[in-house]
């Protein structure tokens, strides 16, 4: 069969691009005959990706009649839809040849309005295409009536986490809900060597991003602040790892001021921008332990068997999370925080219980690997 894979940014953010491998390599996995057409809306950073056809997402101008039924409709109905429909069309027919389509933005309906998913999902219906929300994530906070409406507009929904997959049941959102683990658990990593003087033993991978300091304006500070604690307090080495490198969204835009500050001390080093999520996920794995706070970056490290803090409160972080612990283990609601304190405390109980989350993640992840595995088979019965 072939798939189309839409609602996708592009792989500057490195976690987009880790569910894009990793959906790769499960349908790969059930169907060998598998084809892929991917809809991006940046086709230069995701030819790092081979064995996809890349297409730019492109919406097309009204002609002058389509603004003037677009505008009525504006005006007697209240609705857009109509615009959107015909703004969506060239997407709709870069699905022509594809049998099933694949929303694979995981985390698209926990922000601001999904009108133009739903209209693209409906489009994409009307032309006898099977549509799957796949890898899904959706915080109760996040649930409206119209997002409800959406939501079943989908012929099955793939939740990645067990806080979404029990919501999504309770709010009968979707006749076919499953319950498959994050994709990106089997995207491979890159085989790296690691930094001279920053292997497994002594190295502490720290990812923070732009994001939280929207919500925590003193973001830095508490970064900057833990690792004053790590260096004093242990001998550990920090590396600093971007995970989101778009140009409104710079992980290492972000953070490369924090390396600058302790560069010095001949204890940190930065990873550079240009990487892809095979190698961070490489240097990752290097790592003894791993904070951070972007999703994709703390499942290659609990897939490469790294104890980690998840720096976030979401419901990714947290679902998770319990996916593989059973319950919310160290995840930390960065955005409360008004300094380092609650951090290094959770750290040092990160380091006292090293061994027994190692043997968790030892038991849990080929789990975790196999289930997302298996969301290839149920693809198959859709």
């Amino acid at each position: 069969m072939k798939y189309f894979l839409f609602n996708h940014t592009g792989s500057k953010n490195h976690g987009c691009e880790a569910l894009v491998r990793g959906t790769v390599n499960i349908i790969e996995n059930s169907d060998e005959k598998a084809k892929f057409v991917l809809s991006t809306l940046d086709p230069e950073a995701d030819s790092v990706i081979n064995d996809v056809e890349m297409k730019r997402a492109e919406t097309r101008e009204l002609t002058l009649p389509e603004r003037i039924i677009a505008s009525l409709d504006l005006k007697i109905n209240k609705s857009e839809e109509y615009a959107l429909e015909k703004m969506y069309s060239p997407i709709v027919s870069d699905a022509s040849d594809c049998d099933v389509c694949l929303s694979i933005g995981g985390d698209t309906y926990c922000y601001g309005d999904n009108h133009g998913v739903q209209v693209l999902t409906r489009e994409l219906k009307k032309c006898g295409k099977k549509t799957v929300l796949w890898g899904a994530s959706i915080g109760e906070e996040d649930i409206t009536e119209e997002k409800l409406e959406s939501l079943r507009d989908f012929d099955a929904i793939f939740a990645r986490e067990p806080i979404t997959y029990e919501l999504l049941k309770e709010k009968q959102a979707n006749e076919n809900v499953y319950l498959f683990s994050d994709p990106a658990f089997c995207m491979e990593r890159a085989k790296i060597e690691p930094i001279e003087g920053f292997a497994k033993g002594n190295t502490l991978g720290f990812n923070i991003s732009p994001l939280v300091a929207k919500k925590n304006p003193r973001a830095k500070e508490i970064a900057e602040e833990f690792i004053e604690f790590i260096f004093e307090n242990t001998t550990l080495k920090v590396l600093i790892i971007p995970h989101v490198v778009e140009s409104n969204n710079n992980d290492y835009d972000f953070m490369k001021p924090i390396y600058d500050k302790f560069a010095e001390t001949g204890r940190i080093e930065i990873l550079p921008p240009t990487l892809g999520a095979r190698e961070y996920k490489g240097y990752i794995a290097h790592t003894r332990f791993f904070v951070g706070a972007r999703t994709h970056a703390t499942i290659a490290a609990y897939s490469s068997g790294v104890p980690t803090i998840a720096l976030g409160y979401s419901v990714k972080a947290r679902g998770i999370a319990k996916d593989i612990f059973g319950e919310e283990k160290f995840v930390l609601d960065f955005n409360s925080m008004s300094d380092a304190e609650s951090l290094e405390k959770e750290f040092l109980k990160l380091v006292e219980n090293e061994s027994e989350i190692k043997g968790e993640l030892m038991r849990s992840i080929p789990l975790r690997m196999r289930s997302a595995m298996e969301a290839g088979e149920m693809l198959k019965k859709i």
